[in-house]
């Protein structure tokens, strides 16, 4: 009798045998790494700043005091914080667009029949695998006011009279840093995307080429519905990456000038470490996590009812 079926209403429940069980402890010891990382590198410095944001901790001071929402809205009444969480979505949302198109471009481009194609699916990860600094001290080289390579060959080919301060001017500083950002980032995309192109059928691209469909209406209406949920996925790391991305204007703006490219993260820099607040720097930081919520909440449901479609 101790094998035998339990019968509750109209369903049949049977104990897991000795194989199930095995394979449930396979299943979780699989699981066990992803769910430590999570909880070790994700969680446990989440409630740290989180408590940290609810304090009056500085640096050098160990005995922190609870003050609940002050910090937040001490924060949310700085012009300057303001300023950074417009340049924050300003950014994410302009090096998000063009990272999403050029990724798409690059990646349908290496998708075609071309000679070479190895060879350009190699350089393609160059600049995302390169060290951020090294990348970042090259840009910055390249956008020098006296020595800037890239006037130097736009007045040679007369495409501008003068010799612009890139990072220097407040209408230009942040078209550089997202001009980096992008020429960092449209591998990520690419890569992700030509993934999700790789297992569409080429039977039906070459069907719809024969019926007429040039290479945007290929795109729009076969490539596009059929890798939404890889596109949407890489959307979603790379917003996240974007959003926390600290490292390109802090090497080339530090914020400057006048605050044109500062960003929560730089800010929360400025005021956590720099300043020694690391409660407020903690309130600032958290200011990101409302962003990020909703852009994940809204993308896992969509990808959810497409799956359930």
């Amino acid at each position: 009798m101790a094998n035998a079926e339990l019968v509750t209403g109209p369903f049949v429940h049977t104990r897991p045998g000795a194989f199930t069980r095995q394979r449930l402890r396979f299943g979780y010891g699989m699981l066990a790494p992803a769910i430590l990382y999570m909880v070790v590198l994700v969680g446990v410095p989440f409630l740290w700043s989180l408590y940290l944001s609810l304090s009056d901790a500085t640096v050098g001071n160990s005995v922190a005091q609870f003050v609940g929402l002050r910090n937040f809205a001490a924060v949310l009444a700085d012009s300057t914080v303001r300023q950074a969480l417009r340049n924050t979505i300003v950014f994410t949302v302009i090096a998000g667009i063009f990272k999403a198109v050029l990724g798409g471009l690059l990646a349908f481009l290496l998708m075609q029949d071309i000679r070479g194609k190895k060879v350009l699916r190699s350089l393609l990860v160059i600049p995302w695998t390169l060290p951020v600094a090294i990348s970042a001290l090259a840009w910055k080289w390249m956008f020098d006011p006296q020595f800037s390579a890239i006037n130097y060959v736009a007045t040679r080919l007369h495409l501008m009279s003068g010799w612009p301060n890139w990072l220097g001017e407040p209408g230009l500083a942040m078209a550089s840093v997202i001009i980096v950002n992008v020429w960092r980032g449209f591998p990520f995309a690419a890569i992700v995307l030509l993934a999700g192109m790789s297992a569409v059928p080429l039977e039906i691209l070459d069907s719809a080429k024969v019926d007429g469909a040039n290479f945007f209406l290929r795109f729009h209406y076969i490539i596009v519905p059929m890798i939404a949920p890889i596109l949407f996925v890489g959307l979603l790391f790379d917003t996240v990456f974007t959003l926390t991305d600290i490292s390109i204007v802090f090497l080339l703006t530090q914020g400057g000038p006048m605050n044109t490219t500062e960003i929560l993260p730089t800010r929360a820099l400025e005021i956590g470490i720099e300043a020694g607040a690391l409660g407020r720097g903690a309130a600032i930081a958290l200011l990101l996590f409302p962003i990020l919520l909703p852009v994940v909440y809204f993308l896992l449901r969509f990808l959810g009812r497409r799956e359930a479609a």
